[in-house]
């Protein structure tokens, strides 16, 4: 079993359930999803619309609703009538996805220190400790998925559900090559930890201001670390 085949077959869909085809369609976009921030797929790497409707076990047209969905948040590349691949990126293009969530983001972060709950903080703070713990035990992919829980949970707290949504997707945009900045840099992953270790304190003493600072910070240094990767690396 490979992992692509591992992210897809978690749980067997069952089409005959009573469920309709926008729900098939929407749990194959989150499989799909998953498995392009966890399982390792290089840029590049082909997606075949029959292979993913039969280890799913539904037909091929809720896969191919959830590829043209992934393809307009810029995850997937699609060829009409040749292929489907995992997105690659230009330096340039990656650049401006970093710049749009510097703007957007610590704004976002600022809102969701005033708004979020008891249970967000925990929720952000349990997936700082997840990452802290993964690192020791170097698990690459439990610290992608704590990041990715980290992120969503914050996008979820901002009582801007427009810009969370935003911030979302641009992220989705770059999230296999900074995970991949981060992994392959135990230096950086370890410092990357701490920027949201920051960015948490902050948010649990409510301090709004030094949350968006934090967030600010945060993302000037995943510029520089992937610029430095994409322009010599």
């Amino acid at each position: 079993m490979d992992e692509l085949e591992h992210y897809l077959t978690k749980q067997k869909l069952n089409p005959n359930d009573g469920s309709a085809s926008r729900l098939l369609r929407e749990v194959a976009y989150d499989r799909l999803k998953d498995a392009i921030r966890h399982a390792d797929l290089q840029p590049g790497h082909p997606l075949s619309e029959t292979r993913i409707s039969k280890l799913l076990g539904i037909s091929r047209t809720p896969v191919r609703e959830a590829l043209q969905q992934l393809a307009q948040e810029g995850l997937v590349h699609i060829i009409p009538g040749r292929a489907v691949t995992i997105a690659a990126h230009s330096v340039q293009e990656v650049l401006n996805v970093v710049h749009i969530r510097s703007i957007l983001e610590p704004e976002l972060v600022r809102l969701a220190a005033e708004a979020a709950s008891s249970t967000d903080i925990q929720t952000l703070s349990d997936a700082v400790q997840k990452m802290e713990a993964a690192i020791k035990r170097d698990d690459q992919t439990g610290w992608s998925k704590a990041d990715t829980i980290f992120h969503e949970t914050l996008s979820l707290a901002c009582p801007n559900k427009l810009l969370g949504e935003m911030v979302v997707q641009m992220r989705n945009r770059v999230h296999y090559l900074a995970n991949v900045d981060s992994q392959t840099n135990p230096a950086r992953l370890a410092v990357c930890t701490e920027e949201h270790r920051r960015i948490v304190n902050a948010i649990a003493a409510r301090d709004s201001q030094a949350a968006e600072r934090a967030t600010r910070d945060h993302i000037n240094e995943l510029r520089e670390s992937l610029f430095n990767r994409l322009s010599y690396g």
